[in-house]
């Protein structure tokens, strides 16, 4: 949530796999306008209704992408890897639309899960899968002591060009 102010103020954001929408939530009651999608939906009805979100069920990794023809402000994944989506996250991210993508790295199988080296990040692998394409503003890979202890590795970049203006938005 520290690099959600770099998202336009009022814009639309994409919250990928959002689950129970933690940082939906957050940013809707911020004045976003939010897109959630997830397989599972259900932690998410309460939503359903409110004028700021649209709630879409979708299976992100073996159905079309549901957003081929949409640009968004700011697109939030977290705790969520699904590396075919890369360039449908730079190619959904209007001028100007900032990613923030965060999930787990190499050696959180020692600590917890995920163990499976298919859902972990090698060091680096987000700023080579993205910095040729957009011009990061923040990139970070390590241990965290809270809220449980994980390796993450975290990016927040912007679709255009740099240098990019990091505070007094």
């Amino acid at each position: 949530m520290r690099f959600a102010p770099h998202i336009k103020k009022g814009g639309v954001v994409l919250d990928v796999a959002s689950g129970y929408g933690r940082h939906a939530r957050v940013l809707g009651n911020d004045g976003y306008s939010v897109v959630a999608v997830d397989v599972d939906t259900s932690g998410l009805e309460d939503l359903r209704d409110a004028p700021s979100f649209e709630i879409i069920a979708a299976d992100l990794e073996s159905a079309p992408w549901p957003f081929e023809d949409r640009l968004f402000d700011g697109i939030i994944v977290t705790n969520y890897l699904h590396r075919p989506h890369f360039p449908l996250l730079i190619a959904g991210l209007s001028a100007g639309g900032v990613l923030i993508i965060e999930t787990f790295g190499g050696g959180n199988e020692r600590l917890g899960r995920p163990r499976n080296a298919d859902f972990l990040l090698a060091p680096g692998e987000l700023l080579e899968a993205f910095a040729p394409y957009l011009h990061v503003v923040a990139y970070e890979h390590g241990e965290e002591r809270t809220p449980r202890r994980a390796v993450r590795q975290r990016l927040c970049a912007v679709k255009g060009e740099g240098p990019y203006l990091l505070s007094g938005q």
